[in-house]
């Protein structure tokens, strides 16, 4: 896969943001329709883990190596939120700007876990490249509007608002050119280890601030467990419907196992 390719594909997800964004930008929002979205965006989130980082890693790598690196993930994200409320005034990350920023964080570490996968090409080809690209951006959509009627009910100005929008295809370009020439020769556990530690910080990400801001927002419904549900039904909808278009012919996104994986030299 040549780095144009990968630099056309990687703007594809954060563009999904950017629109969602621009949906609450312009459209009245309100607390119910946020707790939706927040709610869409963690089934989205999880989906991420579930059917795209977890089987790749389960498949070729080591249990304890995926423990290991999915708690460094957590880890790293908790400190992270730990910096972020010194940074905003220490506030409550249900009650302050603290939790509207790590929502921000939440969605930049998605869009990164993008990059990181379409910048491995080495350990995906380019069906799959093409796969998570454009299911990334319906289901990027709801993650974006999130963000901006977060900041919109926290009063932030509109400037700032839009400036963090269109960050949104920054965090995707940059680590996937990253991930092209860091990963692309590397050996296939580290790329494992470094989804797997990825997966700790979507993890956290959409369990500890997510749905925790979405229940500041509104009080929960049962449409916010449909949201939930549908934000995941969504992700891996999107995903396997464009698997068997593309002919990947595999859930997990790679088609087939690679040659060191199916004769087990993968695992460390």
């Amino acid at each position: 896969m040549s780095i144009w390719m990968v630099l056309g594909l990687s703007l594809l997800p954060g563009l999904g943001n950017f629109a969602g964004g621009m949906v609450a930008e312009f459209i009245k929002t309100s607390p119910r329709l946020l707790n939706w979205a927040l709610h869409a965006a963690s089934g989205i989130v999880i989906g991420v883990v579930a059917i795209e980082l977890m089987p790749e890693a389960l498949q070729n790598l080591a249990g304890w190596w995926i423990a290991f690196a999915f708690t460094c993930g957590g880890l790293a994200y908790a400190g992270i939120e730990q910096l972020l409320e010194r940074f905003v005034g220490g506030e409550g990350s249900g009650n302050g700007r603290s939790g509207m920023w790590m929502i921000y964080v939440a969605v930049a570490v998605d869009l990164s876990s993008d990059g990181l996968m379409l910048g491995s090409g080495s350990a995906v080809g380019v069906s799959l490249a093409v796969v998570l690209a454009a299911g990334q951006v319906l289901a990027d959509i709801p993650e974006g509007y999130s963000v901006v009627a977060n900041m919109r009910a926290n009063d932030v100005p509109r400037r700032t608002r839009i400036l963090a929008s269109l960050s949104f295809p920054l965090y995707c370009v940059g680590v996937a050119v990253l991930a092209y020439f860091l990963l692309r020769d590397a050996p296939d556990a580290a790329k494992y280890v470094a989804l797997s530690f990825v997966a700790g910080l979507l993890s956290v990400a959409a369990v500890e601030d997510m749905l925790e801001e979405a229940h500041e927002a509104k009080a929960d419904s049962r449409a916010s467990t449909l949201a939930f549900v549908g934000g995941f039904a969504l992700f891996t909808l999107v995903s396997a419907g464009l698997e068997t278009v593309v002919g990947s012919g595999s859930p997990s996104g790679s088609g087939q196992p690679s040659q060191s994986a199916s004769q087990g030299e993968t695992r460390p």
